[in-house]
């Protein structure tokens, strides 16, 4: 049972109000954070200050929270929204609590079109080589997985997990041998593909916000569907849901926001896996209310992470994506004891 379940309009707007407020003070924490230090009253002017046509935004604050911070933690939240929302398609579309976007090998094809970039020497003729590389060899897999998975035109959930799970396995190795042959200008690359979110730019920010607003948006209009779909696809015909047609644009939106959140920010694991579960539990099994409850939550989860990354171990950086591992696992182990118990 769950801790809050939400059951009414009004229950769902309270849970929205409080996770939106809840992530708005974890990013301000995260905004004051750093090798400078930025009084959060500071942070709260400064933003406050962006809407008046007259601030020039030209003090040591502004330009280190505009500049620097502003984009990496904005893409933290959408970064960490898109991975949560797409683990909970893949979890109802494959009827697995274990699957997660990178379940499908996404990742791997993302990792290895980037090393290609870095090896061809592509990442270093012109600005975002590596982004767009990352993304066709994550598009490549998708279609991949797709093709493997689907017969006579039904896609099988079994069988498009296990094929993920072999060409994540196939793709795994092609990285470790690309790092082993090429050498030094892969290896530089290596930090962001263990999950980066420390190269962000506004830029990045700009066409993200709007790209995950539009498909996270198209899920929440099938909440319904996956309902249905979670009680079994026999029911869900019965009650008149159009089965093969939800699977297949579902999975195709959730491989594209995993596409284009690993294009911009590396391999960032167990998102995806542990913060729907955590959403389940806190919130209950409606899709109505998971969807936007686990993108807020997922975009607290990452900030958060991002911030550990950075003043763990200061002056040194830590990947995010190691954070989230170090984290995560223990964490799902513990969820996983508790539901058993």
């Amino acid at each position: 049972m769950a801790v809050f379940e939400v059951h009414t309009t009004r229950a769902m707007a309270w849970m929205g109000v409080i996770l939106a407020a809840s992530l708005s003070v974890v990013c301000v924490v995260s905004l004051s954070i750093g090798s400078i230090s930025i009084p959060p009253g500071e942070v709260v002017r400064t933003l406050v200050s962006l809407f008046d046509p007259d601030y020039n935004g030209k003090d040591v604050y502004a330009t280190v929270l505009l500049d620097i911070r502003m984009p990496r933690v904005l893409l933290g939240v959408l970064v960490g929204g898109g991975l949560a929302v797409a683990g909970v398609v893949f979890q109802v579309l494959l009827r697995n609590p274990l699957a997660e976007p990178y379940i499908l090998g996404i990742s791997g094809g993302a990792s290895v079109g980037a090393l290609i970039s870095v090896a061809l020497g592509l990442a270093n003729l012109f600005a975002g080589a590596m982004s767009m590389f990352a993304f066709l060899g994550a598009l490549m897999v998708v279609v991949l997985v797709y093709i493997v998975g689907t017969k006579n035109g039904v896609l099988q959930s079994e069988v498009l997990l296990l094929a993920g799970v072999m060409v994540g396995a196939f793709l795994s190795a092609i990285v470790l041998a690309l790092i082993v042959v090429i050498g030094d200008p892969v290896r530089n690359v290596l930090f962001w593909l263990l999950g980066n979110l420390g190269l962000a730019q506004s830029f990045s920010v700009v066409v993200l916000a709007p790209f995950m607003l539009i498909v996270v948006s198209v899920i929440y209009l099938m909440a319904r569907s996956y309902n249905a779909i979670a009680l079994g696809e026999e029911t869900a015909h019965q009650l008149g849901v159009p089965v093969k047609e939800v699977v297949i644009i579902s999975y195709i939106v959730a491989s594209l926001i995993t596409g284009v959140v690993v294009s911009l920010s590396g391999a960032i694991g167990f998102v995806g896996l542990i913060v729907p579960h955590i959403c389940r539990k806190l919130f209950g099994p409606d899709h109505r209310v998971l969807i936007p409850s686990t993108f807020l939550v997922g975009g607290i989860v990452l900030v958060l992470a991002d911030l550990l990354a950075r003043v763990i171990m200061t002056p040194v950086e830590l990947p995010v994506g190691a954070v989230t591992a170090v984290i995560g696992a223990p964490l799902f182990i513990l969820l996983l004891k508790t539901e058993r118990s």
